[in-house]
This record gives C-alpha cells, sequence and structure tokens, in this order.
C-alpha cells in the first residue's frame, strides 16, 4: 500500500513541478519589461523602413518624378498608419496596462507590412512582368 501512494506522491510532484515550471516560463516578465520589448521591436521595425527608404532615395536619385511620388507617398503612408493607430485605439489611457505594448505592436505590424511593399523597390521584379511601371527588374 505505501509503495502505491509513493508512486502517486512522486507523479504529483513531477506533474507540479512541470505545471511551476511553465508557469514561471510563460509569466515571468512584468508588463512594463513586455511594453518596453514592444517598444523596442516596433523602434528597430521603424528603423529598418527609414534605412529601406533612404536607399530607395539614393537607387532612384535621377528619376524625380519617381521621388517626387514616392515621397508624396510615404507622407500620405504615416498619415494613414497613424490615422489606423488612433482608430483603433481613439482615447489615450483607455485600454489597461498593456496599451502601450499594443500600439507598439500595431505599430511594428503596419510597418512590417510598409517594409513589404518598399522593399520591392530595392529587390526588383522579375524580368517579363509587364506590370512593373518603374520598379527595376531582377
Amino acid at each position: 500500500m505505501k509503495k502505491q501512494s509513493g508512486l502517486k506522491n512522486f507523479k504529483f510532484m513531477l506533474i507540479a513541478s512541470s505545471m511551476a515550471l511553465m508557469t514561471n516560463n510563460s509569466y515571468g516578465q512584468t508588463q512594463t519589461t513586455m511594453n518596453s520589448a514592444a517598444a523596442s521591436s516596433y523602434k528597430k521595425a521603424d528603423t529598418e523602413l527609414n534605412t529601406i527608404y533612404q536607399k530607395i532615395l539614393k537607387e532612384y536619385a535621377t528619376k524625380t518624378q519617381f521621388i517626387k511620388n514616392i515621397k508624396t507617398a510615404q507622407l500620405l503612408w504615416i498619415k494613414l498608419r497613424n490615422a489606423d493607430l488612433a482608430a483603433r485605439y481613439p482615447e489615450m489611457g483607455k485600454y489597461g496596462s498593456a496599451e502601450a505594448m499594443c500600439r507598439a505592436s500595431y505599430l511594428e505590424s503596419l510597418t512590417r507590412d510598409r517594409i513589404k511593399i518598399l522593399k520591392v523597390w530595392l529587390d526588383g521584379i522579375p524580368e517579363g512582368d509587364v506590370c512593373n511601371g518603374s520598379v527595376k527588374n531582377q
């Protein structure tokens, strides 16, 4: 009888220990730490976007109409990004302690989408695509 009781205790302790380890890893961060990480991640994406944008301006510098248009498009995208953020979170400070993290994560998502769009100007489009416009061929 004692042998079964000891085995049950061992199984219980094994399961309890496993759950404690999982919980510790899952919930070890404070909201402040998560807010800071999200802000840092967004800043990294924003820096990448600006680097790509500057490379485009340099690479296409001789195409004055394109440069004028891409600058206009980028300014309009910034307005759209800000309007999207305001639509999602219309009242600052009303969405709990995770609001800063959520705002930064949303901005990062929008920025990563814009990066994909802009990278086409640097990477080019496969030769033969008749709809490449002023984008260079690969």
